[in-house]
């Protein structure tokens, strides 16, 4: 059995760990870690400077003197430090410079080890720290600046969060193989027909492509929860490009090469780019073609010069998949409002998407592209997604 690991800072907050791992302590083997910039000693279970080590140049990286040099060299000491120790469960304690040193470590373990951290700030926009993981924040209340009536029943409740979790953990699936998917609201009816094809014999986990989603998608194949990808809805890319909300960066399907999953991708939604309401568009797409999905999500129709640079971006990145690959093009359109009669109907953009994917995309026995006659939501085309994973399955399975 591994240890839950308190982590934080104990030059400032040694008396608030110091508490939290007492607390911890009654249920579970206990770590503290000190994660303190300024050189003093602590009573940690594990040195600040047994951390800094862990830093690629060394520990006098860390130990510069300079505040946020010094945070920024810690918690890449950390991040490293964590990577294959037997943890339980966390929690760390901090201001915004605390939570930025903790978070990335965090984001660092696999997703289902219990992650709670204890922040001043974690009543405003917390995805810089959360990003795509399951870090569960908890607002501090007051600034965790030593005990009083409402601090210790707030880290009370954190440590009591963490022990219930670390108590009664989730028993471990032993079912069917996990299948990862992508799915945009325009994209629903295709994602649903092959997820229900292939839930006889895997587990379809559906992931929203907002951005966080396409990156959680991918944070599970780099952990090795998944057996195969049918990222049906790339839609992720048109934001990366056009400057939307809803990228999920520039890494998007580098987790793919990098483990050479079995990948099934399309081309769902890369008829458009997100924004907020229609008053946040940026000036420069005022007279583009636009689309108010609801009051607080806005449309953009990709261009033909977009619709270039989204295929290239996607080539580029599945010639550099080892793994078994297969795209498909649906020839009658990537979305609901991609169809005749609808506002997005662009054969012409769609047409330079499909083209520039197939010429750019280096093809070989393990990576074919297929184009079909359908609509992405027609039922022809689910099917042909799901025979395409079946073909792929087998082979891994062979």
């Amino acid at each position: 059995m591994g240890s839950a690991y308190v982590v934080g800072t104990f030059d400032t907050k040694g008396t608030e760990l110091r508490y939290v791992a007492g607390l911890l302590a009654r249920g579970h083997s206990v770590v503290t870690v000190d994660l303190s910039t300024s050189g003093a000693a602590s009573d940690a279970d594990v040195p600040a400077a047994a951390v800094a080590a862990h830093h690629p140049d060394g520990a006098e990286a860390v130990f510069t003197g300079e505040r946020g040099t010094a945070v920024a060299s810690m918690a890449a000491a950390f991040e490293r430090f964590v990577v294959g120790r037997d943890i339980d469960g966390i929690i760390g304690l901090g201001g915004s410079g605390g939570t930025a040193l903790i978070a990335p470590a965090m984001r660092a373990l696999p997703i289902g080890v219990p992650k709670i951290l204890v922040s001043t700030v974690a009543s405003g926009d917390v995805s810089p720290y959360v990003d795509a993981t399951d870090i569960a924040m908890f607002p501090s209340v007051t600034d965790v600046a030593g005990l009083n009536h409402i601090s210790r029943r707030v880290l009370g409740n954190a440590a009591h969060a963490l022990l219930g979790a670390l108590t009664h953990p989730v028993p471990p699936h032993e079912g069917k193989p996990a299948v990862a998917l992508t799915m945009f609201g325009v994209t629903t009816p295709c994602v649903t027909a092959v997820a229900r094809e292939l839930a006889a014999d895997h587990d379809p986990l559906v992931f929203h492509a907002t951005g966080t989603g396409g990156r959680a998608m991918e944070k599970l194949v780099d952990d090795g929860l998944v057996c195969a990808v049918l990222d049906i809805s790339t839609t992720e890319v048109c934001d990366l490009i056009a400057g939307g909300v809803m990228s999920a960066g520039e890494q998007r399907l580098d987790a793919i090469a990098r483990t050479r999953v079995p990948y099934v991708g399309s081309c769902g939604a890369l008829d458009m780019v997100n924004f907020g309401a229609l008053d946040t568009v940026p000036a420069r797409y005022r007279n583009r073609t636009l689309h108010v999905h609801n009051p607080q999500v806005t449309l953009m129709r990709t261009t033909a010069d977009e619709c270039r640079r989204i295929g290239e971006f996607i080539a580029a990145k599945l010639n550099a998949c080892h793994g078994p690959v297969r795209f498909l093009l649906p020839e009658g359109g990537v979305s609901m409002l991609d169809a005749p009669g609808q506002p997005f109907h662009d054969p012409g953009a769609d047409a330079v998407l499909f083209d520039t994917i197939e010429e750019r995309l280096q093809q070989t026995t393990d990576r074919r592209l297929r184009r079909l006659p359908h609509h992405i939501n027609d039922p022809e085309f689910a099917a042909a997604l799901v025979a395409a994973f079946r073909d792929i399955a087998f082979q891994e399975a062979r």
